[in-house]
């Protein structure tokens, strides 16, 4: 599987050419941040909404389903749950990764944004999520991935995530 990057910016994200979008939401802060608030202007606060008519609480586990365009340019968006912030560990990262690469395998999903879980507002150093991102996603079904990621975080997972796609290669 191949990563790239793409700035946190509607802009941005208007160029992309992925499937699928996929982002997480804590249950305990509102209004929601990073990626799920970019989202949420774009379409109007309809992910807040959904909250507040309780359709979503942002546990974690739940993922919700909310079809992208026309407002974005993906055919589908997957909203993770993460559980209360206080609560998140690498651990929690891990298993919301592994959900992440599950449900786009099963939907047939090859290439996706991904925002990667606690990533946001810095719950996880970007070259630890760069460790743990490989062996979580544990599948070759997917050509790319487009990561959530400012410049300076990019600067610190690239390394990384280069030794991980050449050991890969390797093998």
């Amino acid at each position: 599987m191949e990563f790239r990057f793409i700035p946190p910016s509607l802009r941005e994200l208007d160029t992309a050419t992925a499937e699928l979008l996929a982002c997480a939401v804590w249950s305990d802060i509102r209004p929601m941040s990073g990626l799920a608030g970019l989202l949420d202007f774009r379409l109007a606060g309809r992910l807040s909404g959904l909250s507040r008519e309780h359709f979503v609480a942002g546990s974690l586990g739940e993922v919700l389903f909310v079809q992208g365009r026309p407002r974005l340019p993906f055919e589908k968006v997957l909203v993770f749950g993460l559980g209360p912030a206080p609560e998140f560990t690498e651990s929690t990262f891990s298993s919301v990764v592994r959900h992440m690469s599950r449900a786009l395998e099963d939907l047939h999903v090859v290439r996706a944004v991904v925002e990667l879980p606690g990533r946001a507002d810095g719950r996880i150093a970007p070259e630890r999520a760069a460790e743990l991102l490989v062996p979580s996603i544990g599948s070759d079904a997917h050509d790319a991935w487009w990561l959530v990621e400012d410049a300076a975080s990019q600067r610190r997972m690239s390394p990384k995530l280069l030794e991980d796609r050449r050991r890969q290669r390797r093998m």
